[in-house]
């Protein structure tokens, strides 16, 4: 008989859906039979936060006293599709919701959201600052609800606890709950994945540099190793993800929300400063069939109302397996501008075949700047995708990089006439600044600097051989490009906190 296991989601992400990796690793651990329980720790935590939250704690403000007296009713209007329909009510119950989990924070001297969770005192890019995160979990605001939580787990005895580790923004609430499980029980056995240990091993070598404290630091797809770990060598990997023990009904959405990986790693696989390739991980894709088989499957089983297909970006062959399919549900992801999107036709078939948005890496609206980046497109197709996509009914969420090295003011200012010029193909933005990864090999040709202080730090700080530094870039953002009356206007329509997590919602038919 193989030992338990159990597979933890720590806090703080978007609380809209179930976390596709640990739903593929369930999935296969549900295939080889092995016991094990799933726990959405962020779910879970920020529902006891909004649950538990004591008004008298932090002052009685108007604000304050009017959110805690509409939680349920705005918890319940955030689970029903008919509130995003009407965007101002969307943005006050967020906001609502939000100013609560925010007083929660603030009472422990943490700077939380529903998206984010800041610590003044401790950074989650220092090894030194998550080992304290370890050493006192008490001072952690979720410290009541994880160590109720775990404290019940850990009388089951598994032989194994797993965290999936993805964002910084979990780091330091991963340490405080693998801290508490260690002060409980020594020896219980903890195995630390996800995206984010991923690049960790990367940067350390391939060393546990938290011996004593993680038995196991896992980099990459995780079914492989715990099935190892858990004696079941030779047991299969190739299986569909596992959403029966996640409490589906109660994420912040109109649920349920079936989110779903195609493939790990990228496709293109060119890109200067991805992280992707600056880390050599691989394109491991599964069969366009195989996708379409178990998406069926999954849909028979949870019937969602929408599927999110989570990968970095959706091969044309899939998406031309999708334009043919009719999963008889909205789906949305994020796709490379490529030639066959420009097709009128193809586009409407995607829309009949329920995409309902889709997510465009663009980065720049400087043709010299995206050949620089070696992202493989051009500002005459990108146009023709805009209009395409448009026209046949999607809705577009559109991203933006600002900062990097072959940019410079009038660079951006083109990126600006470019998105005004099609402001009316674009109904969602993301704008970001450029962080230059430390594994990138371009890095090398840069003078660089620690961005932050700490032995973790994914990214470097760089001197811009164009004098384009992030200081101006912010500046131009804020006091340039956002002003602008036609940008203004999509910023606005983009969900807060829940960002792309929400906005198909706003196009759901």
């Amino acid at each position: 008989m193989h030992p338990k296991i159990i597979l933890i989601h720590p806090p703080v992400s978007k609380p809209s859906e179930p976390p596709a990796s640990i739903a593929k690793l369930a999935g296969c651990l549900q295939a080889n039979g092995i016991d094990h329980e799933i726990i959405d720790a962020n779910l879970e935590g920020i529902l006891y936060l909004l649950s538990n939250f004591d008004l008298g704690s932090t002052g009685s403000d108007r604000w304050t006293a009017r959110a805690g007296k509409h939680r349920e009713k705005n918890l319940s209007a955030l689970r029903d599709v008919e509130i995003y329909q009407n965007k101002s009510r969307y943005q006050r119950a967020v906001a609502d919701i939000n100013r609560l989990v925010s007083q929660a924070g603030k009472a422990s001297g943490i700077d939380l959201s529903l998206a984010d969770y800041r610590d003044p005192q401790l950074t989650p890019v220092k090894s030194g600052d998550l080992l304290a995160a370890a050493a006192q979990p008490q001072l952690n605001p979720f410290y009541p609800y994880f160590s109720a939580r775990l404290g019940d787990a850990l009388q089951e005895e598994p032989e194994f606890i797993g965290f999936s580790l993805n964002y910084l923004s979990q780091a330091l609430c991963t340490f405080a709950m693998i801290g508490f499980i260690k002060k409980k029980n020594r020896l219980q056995k903890i195995i630390l994945g996800g995206s984010l240990a991923t690049s960790w091993v990367k940067i350390a070598g391939n060393n546990n540099i938290f011996r004593g404290l993680v038995d196991e630091m896992v980099a990459g797809a995780g079914e492989r190793k715990l099935l190892e770990l858990l004696g079941c060598q030779g047991g299969t990997i190739d299986t569909t993800p596992g959403y029966r023990d996640f409490l589906v009904p109660d994420y912040l959405a109109p649920t349920p929300i079936l989110p779903y990986s195609t493939a790990q790693g990228c496709y293109w696989h060119q890109c200067s400063f991805c992280p992707e390739k600056a880390e050599d991980n691989p394109y491991l894709p599964q069969s366009p069939d195989k996708v379409l088989a178990q998406l069926k499957g999954l849909c028979g089983e949870m019937h969602p109302v929408l599927i999110h297909l989570v990968d970095n970006a959706l091969s044309p062959a899939l998406l031309n397996a999708l334009a043919q399919s009719d999963l008889g549900v909205s789906w949305y992801g994020f796709t490379r501008i490529t030639h066959h999107l420009t097709d009128d036709d193809f586009c409407r078939s995607l829309r009949r075949s329920g995409c309902t948005m889709l997510k465009l890496g663009i980065e720049s609206g400087d043709q010299e700047v995206l050949d620089s980046l070696h992202k493989g497109i051009d500002l005459t197709t990108v146009s023709r995708v805009l209009k395409a996509i448009h026209g046949a009914g999607i809705a577009t969420y559109v991203y933006l990089l600002f900062g990097t090295p072959p940019e410079n003011e009038e660079s951006a200012k083109k990126t600006l006439r470019f998105t005004v010029d099609h402001h009316d193909c674009i109904d969602f933005l993301n704008l970001a600044i450029f962080n230059l990864p430390a594994l990138s090999p371009e890095a090398q040709s840069l003078a660089t600097a620690n961005f932050y202080e700490g032995d973790l730090s994914l990214y470097k700080d760089f001197v811009h051989p164009l004098g384009w530094q992030r200081s101006a870039v912010r500046k131009f953002l804020e006091k340039t490009f956002k002003k602008h009356p036609a940008i203004n206007e999509i910023i606005l329509r983009t969900p807060d906190y829940f960002t792309s997590n929400h906005a198909p919602f706003f196009r759901y038919k």
